[in-house]
């Protein structure tokens, strides 16, 4: 680790971190599911934005902040394909005005949600200027939309503060791009130390050359993780998701030879044969051929006690916040409640402080 990286784990000492879930919404289940998860003490709930596989989000997060009086609730992620800037904004601030500025807004550049429409991601050449009306109308100001002055004219009666917008990241133009311009980086890169310490220093080195202050972006990781006392059970509950969050630094442009080699060799195997047909499936054959040992690098997954020392490393690190993936799409639903359990219960005192 760099000598920012240093200071930026000796300045988060004694800090308490954010934890997050990230779900997908389901109906007639959402209120339920954040008022308990608020109750087992994490912070932020993010639901996916992912319209032909997940019922619509704006409206499940309307359900999960009325049923919540302290939760954060915010998407993970959604993107500039399918949602137009103005859209996206008037929808964030919504949520913003209903919860009492509980809206955490997290953008991507599209995975499920486009796939499922036959698009391709957006591209990044265009992204900057996306988040510069994004943000444009976030703060009520107006923006230039070929050659239009728009802005979004009910923007007073939120009576809130900003919606932050977090960028989810994994190659280094799309980390350095958020850390110019988001209000947060969502790293989803893997929960090794080393290459989470790298992804974080390059942010840190992108905010400062745009003038930005130490105060003016935050810094977070989305992390596979399974608490379960069966190890064998756990690496099975998170192989789904940790394929498809190990695919992202696969997509087209992504400095693969740059990887670490356990990343390096699970992208090449990854481009070729992830199925989008069994999205975040830990039974897909694509799933199933990811190695343990690659699992452990990747995720943080087995017994709690073994867990711990993994993710006080990640605390150390000087992180703000981590949003846990807890678990595959189709894992049984008892192996996720009881990973939950052990989250709440010995993961969140150690990283909440």
């Amino acid at each position: 680790m760099d000598d920012d990286g240093q200071q930026g784990a000796q300045a988060a000492t004694g800090r308490q971190m954010e934890t997050g879930l990230i779900l997908p919404p389901r109906p007639r289940r959402t209120g339920r599911l954040a008022r308990m998860i608020e109750e087992m003490g994490f912070s932020t709930l993010l639901l996916t934005d992912s319209q032909n596989l997940a019922p619509e989000v704006f409206t499940q997060l309307t359900l999960a902040a009325a049923a919540t009086t302290r939760l954060r609730v915010g998407t993970g992620v959604s993107n500039p394909v399918t949602r137009d800037s103005a859209v996206l904004a008037s929808s964030a601030l919504s949520i913003q005005g209903e919860s009492e500025g509980r809206m955490v807004l997290g953008l991507g550049r599209g995975d499920s949600a486009v796939q499922r429409i036959g698009k391709d991601l957006y591209p990044l050449k265009d992204f900057s200027c996306y988040l510069d009306q994004l943000q444009a109308y976030l703060r009520g100001e107006a923006t230039d939309r070929d050659g239009f002055e728009s802005r979004i004219e009910w923007h007073r009666a939120v009576k809130q503060m900003k919606v932050p917008l977090q960028i989810a990241a994994t190659g280094p133009r799309v980390i350095e791009l958020a850390a110019r311009k988001a209000d947060a980086v969502m790293f989803a890169v893997g929960a090794d130390p080393d290459h989470l310490g790298a992804c974080l220093a390059r942010a840190r080195a992108a905010a400062a050359e745009a003038g930005r202050g130490p105060d003016e972006v935050r810094y977070g990781a989305f992390i596979n993780s399974v608490v379960h006392d069966d190890l064998a059970v756990a690496h099975d509950a998170v192989r789904g998701t940790a394929a498809t969050f190990a695919r992202f630094s696969s997509f087209k442009g992504s400095p693969v030879a740059q990887l670490p080699p356990a990343l390096r060799e699970a992208v090449g195997f990854l481009r070729e044969h992830y199925d989008m047909a069994e999205h975040t499936r830990e039974s897909s054959k694509h799933a199933r051929a990811m190695e343990n040992d690659f699992i452990d690098w990747f995720t943080i997954s087995g017994p709690l006690e073994q867990v711990k020392p993994r993710f006080a490393a990640l605390r150390d690190l000087g992180l703000d916040f981590v949003y846990m993936v807890t678990s595959s799409s189709d894992t049984p639903r008892e192996v996720a409640r009881a990973s939950l359990a052990n989250v709440a219960s010995g993961v969140l005192p150690l990283l909440q402080g």
